[in-house]
């Protein structure tokens, strides 16, 4: 600032730059003493005394003093003898006039006497005194009408009689040197005089002879009363007062030279009066007021800063991005109505460009025009659609290589489930015909029950295969009907002869390539004698010719239209895109303050120019349309024309029947490449769900053929122990016939069952298949026994890995059939019955189960099995306790004390064998000693039964 020049153009631009930073910071910071507080000092520009403020106003204020006194010394400093001199000088006045003008206009309360409402108003008057004054001297310059002249000197005059009165009143307060107040009247005096006399001259030239003369008087004495003034102006002017130190004598020589003038007229005037004119010369009061003509006046602030120069000079905003949030919402309201309008044109442009699609549809243009010039032969050519067909289906494989791989898959796993029911059966028939050799002494479950799981899943399976099998034959059905459609199309993509086939297709459909029925070739024949363009109407009409080009045109008008007005709408997006009135919002903040709709419709007329072109293309749209309809309307009226266009429709009606037939036959191809897909990943899943079924059914024949062999080990060893003792109870029941046959009663009645000597043949012992043991169940308990005997393992149903059947139940506790209807023929005395009747667990006192012990746990197969198999089939309990009552909680009673007769101990092989656990299945236990057995003799039977390999070799001497 300080750096700012009285005459320095730089110094002015750095001022304007500083000023205009200044505004765009106070639309965006609140600079005062109640927010942002910076402290802004300025000393008084006549008094010299410091004021300081913490008011942004107050610096603008300051600001704008300052480049209104370096405008003023800037254009007091130019040549006014040069033109460009001139105009700068008369521009600066005004521009100073203006700045001090927006001072008085918008900063009250000044702090300084310099920034006062009176001061700031003579030093307005002054400059614009001056400005008027330049104009003066450039319009003398140019030596224009004398009338104009004085007019001009006239408001010069007056504006410097007015500064006369403010000058004097601060000179008074010692605010401005007393010489200032001698320049004002001088020029003011001055000027009075130069207003008459060019007055006078006009008034001359009116032959206002006398009146001329009473103007020269007065302003001779004007021009005295400036010389007067002039002389008395000092030699040295005071260094604050701006003034050079020719200033004095400057003055004094330009009034002097004005008053010789005004002297030397006024003698020419007054002798030509005598002698000529004899005019009588008016009174001064008597003289007419000369007309003002103003021709200064103060630019404003807003104006001066919108000229180009001023903002280069300013520069860009440092404060661009910071932007309010009052300006950005202004700005989003603004964005809202720019959518509003770019919706609008748009929806118009789309309203137009749909009415003329519909219009050309309907008229079936410009295809329908094609036909009336013979340009058919272009139709015939191969549809693009039907040619990608063909080369999809090029280098495709015959579809019966597929359907043998899936005939493959379905018979390997029909063969697989066939194997699966075989073991079933096979398992099924040894184990019935097993229980009829052996009788009641047979007791492993019957494998109906435990085998229907497994049969559910085979038969389901056998459906799903069924099922598959029907859809199999409908895709090979299709395969057949399509295959020679296939393979056409085949060969025509892999040879591209598309159009070929295409062409013989057309041919197949019916569509005549001969000539029309009026002898001229048809528009698809390929050797035309002629088309429509050919001749004439012969009716003295407007030829055809003519017609068509006229409809061709129009169609070009309409299609240019169209580009045109998809051009201006790309524009008017654009120009809508990039305009950005944040600028234009933040300068006018506080002004547009609830009138931001205004503002918004101003700044949206810069789009009207496009508007209006979108919206003349449309009316021109609409003329063109209303004149294409009339045009091909009498064009379709001739005959020929009719007869051309119903072949064309008919060839159209047979292109797209043959496009039809090859879209079904393409959809058919893909939907066997999907059909195939599908049912390969059938098989493939089916594949390994029954090779996992065969795997069960396999673990489930191994195990039932295991229990068959423990069983049957069993039961000849129990045969083996009662040898002796069948011949003893064979005599006692010879003895018993025998005294019954007596005609002699007895002597003495032995009884019939008492105790001897003899030892009583021991009963056989129950099997353990007949109490399955359950799975840890919370509906019952495992029993067990004080003397367990050795418990068979239980075959485990394997469980399927498809899902529709349901997951294989666990057999809970139950006698076996035989045992409760043996069970009524005990002994009443509790002993055991003749080893012809079976082992009756009833005879033997209750005694109360006991947890198994943690060893005892049974081992299952697979960790899912055990938590699918811990439901019972409750079914299956309640038939068997509709045979015979049950109390709630019954627990078998355990085997009568003591190991039979001749007893074995049986070895179940590995216990670490992989036996699983649940109903049908025998979960393994550790072999038990009975009490009267010895080491030795267990080791002794140890090696007969691990001879043992075949688990069905005690079968062979039944087979």
């Amino acid at each position: 600032m300080r750096g700012a020049g009285k005459d320095s153009a730089a110094g002015r631009d750095l001022l304007y730059r500083y000023y205009g930073q200044l505004e765009l910071l106070d639309l965006r910071f609140p600079v005062d003493e109640n927010h942002i507080k910076i402290s802004f000092t300025w000393f008084d520009a006549f008094t010299q005394k410091p004021t300081s403020q913490y008011s942004l106003a107050f610096e603008k204020a300051s600001i704008i003093f300052n480049i209104s006194a370096v405008l003023s010394c800037h254009a007091a400093n130019q040549n006014r003898f040069d033109d460009t001199g001139l105009k700068t000088a008369y521009h600066s006045f005004q521009a100073a006039a203006g700045m001090f003008t927006y001072i008085n206009e918008n900063f009250l309360h000044a702090p300084s006497t310099d920034l006062s409402r009176d001061t700031v108003k003579t030093l307005i008057g002054v400059m614009l005194a001056q400005g008027q004054e330049v104009f003066l001297e450039k319009q003398v310059a140019d030596h224009k009408k004398v009338g104009l002249l004085a007019k001009l000197a006239s408001q010069a005059a007056y504006l410097y009689t007015q500064a006369v009165e403010g000058v004097s009143e601060n000179v008074t307060k010692g605010i401005f040197d007393k010489v200032w107040l001698q320049v004002v009247q001088i020029k003011s005096n001055y000027l009075s005089s130069v207003a008459q006399f060019y007055q006078a001259m006009a008034d001359d030239d009116a032959n206002s002879h006398g009146t001329a003369i009473a103007r020269l008087q007065l302003a001779e004495l004007e021009g005295r009363d400036a010389v007067r003034i002039a002389s008395a102006f000092p030699f040295s002017v005071p260094p604050n007062s701006n003034l050079s130190s020719e200033s004095g004598s400057s003055l004094t020589e330009s009034t002097k030279r004005h008053v010789a003038n005004v002297q030397e007229k006024l003698a020419s005037f007054n002798k030509d009066n005598d002698f000529i004119y004899h005019q009588s010369v008016p009174a001064e009061a008597g003289l007419s007021v000369i007309p003002k003509l103003p021709a200064a006046k103060a630019i404003p602030v807003s104006e001066l800063y919108q000229g180009q120069d001023i903002q280069r000079i300013i520069g860009p905003d440092i404060f661009q991005k910071i932007v309010p949030m009052s300006v950005t919402e202004s700005a989003s309201l603004y964005d809202e109505e720019k959518a509003k309008l770019i919706r609008a044109e748009a929806e118009a442009v789309e309203t137009a460009n749909g009415e003329m699609a519909a219009s050309l549809d309907y008229l079936k243009l410009p295809n329908s025009l094609n036909v009336l010039k013979g340009g058919m032969d272009q139709e015939t050519t191969v549809d693009e659609e039907f040619k990608s067909w063909c080369e999809e289906l090029a280098g495709h494989e015959s579809f019966s290589g597929a359907f043998d791989s899936l005939q493959l898959d379905k018979n390997e796993i029909l063969s697989t489930l066939d194997r699966c029911t075989k073991q079933l059966d096979m398992e099924e028939s040894v184990c019935e015909k097993m229980r009829s050799k052996y009788g009641s002494d047979w007791v492993q479950q019957p494998s109906s029950r435990l085998t229907s799981t497994l049969r559910n899943d085979v038969r389901s399976y056998r459906g799903a295969i069924d099922e598959a099998s029907g859809s199999d034959g409908q895709l090979h059905s299709t395969s057949r009907q399509y295959e020679i459609d296939f393979d056409e199309m085949r060969s025509a993509g892999e040879t591209d002869e598309a159009d070929v086939l295409y062409q013989r297709a057309m041919l197949k459909a019916g569509a005549n390539r001969g000539k029309g029925m009026n002898g001229i070739g048809s528009p698809m024949s390929p050797s035309r004698e002629g088309n429509l363009l050919d001749e004439d109407y012969g009716e003295g009409g407007t030829p055809v010719a003519d017609q068509i080009a006229k409809v061709e045109d129009t169609l070009k008008k309409l299609n240019l239209i169209k580009r045109d007005r998809a051009q201006v709408l790309k524009d008017l997006k654009e120009k809508v895109h990039n305009d950005d009135i944040s600028n234009v919002l933040i300068l006018n903040k506080k002004s547009i303050a609830n009138h931001e709709n205004q503002l918004f419709q101003a700044e949206l007329e810069k789009f009207r120019p496009h508007q209006n072109r979108l919206l003349q293309a449309s009316h021109k749209q609409t003329a063109l349309l209303k004149e294409l309809t009339k045009t091909y309307g009498d064009l379709l009226q001739d005959k020929r024309v009719r007869s051309e266009q119903a072949k064309y429709e008919n060839y159209t009606r047979q292109r797209n029947m043959v496009l039809s037939r090859y879209k079904k036959i393409f959809q058919a191809f893909n939907d066997l490449i999907d059909g195939l897909m599908r049912a390969q990943s059938f098989y493939s899943e089916m594949k390994d769900t029954v090779e996992s079924l065969e795997k069960n059914v396999e673990t489930f024949v191994s195990n039932r053929r295991s229990e068959g062999a423990q069983l049957l080990g069993q039961i000849e060893r129990d045969k083996a122990s009662s040898v002796g003792g069948q011949a003893d109870r064979e005599r006692d029941r010879l003895r018993e016939l025998m005294e019954r046959m007596s005609v002699e009663p007895s002597s003495s009645a032995s009884p019939t069952r008492s105790s001897s000597s003899r030892p009583v043949p021991p009963s056989r012992p129950s099997h353990p298949s007949d109490s399955y043991s359950s799975v840890k169940s919370p509906s019952l308990s495992s029993p067990h026994y004080s003397q367990p005997t050795p418990m068979p393992k239980v075959i485990s149903q394997p469980s399927s890995v498809s899902s529709p059947p349901q997951n294989y139940a666990q057999y809970a506790f139950s006698p076996a059939p035989h045992q409760h209807e043996l069970a009524r023929n005990h002994s009443p005395f509790g002993g055991a019955h003749p080893i012809s009747d079976p082992y009756n667990p009833m005879a033997y006192p209750y005694q109360t189960p006991v947890s198994p012990p943690p060893s005892q746990t049974p081992y299952h197969s697979n960790p899912m099995q055990q938590n699918h198999l811990q439901h019972p089939h409750h079914h299956q309990q309640q038939q068997h306790q509709q045979g015979q009552y049950l109390p709630h909680g019954y627990v078998p009673p355990p085997p009568p004390p003591g190991p039979p007769p001749g007893s074995e101990q049986m070895n179940f092989g590995n216990p670490s064998a992989p036996y699983p656990a649940g109903p049908g299945g025998y979960a393994y236990h550790q072999p038990m000693r009975h009490g009267s057995g010895t080491p030795q003799q267990q080791q002794q039977q140890q090696p007969a039964t691990q001879a043992q390999n075949d688990p069905w070799a005690g079968l062979n001497a039944w087979r």
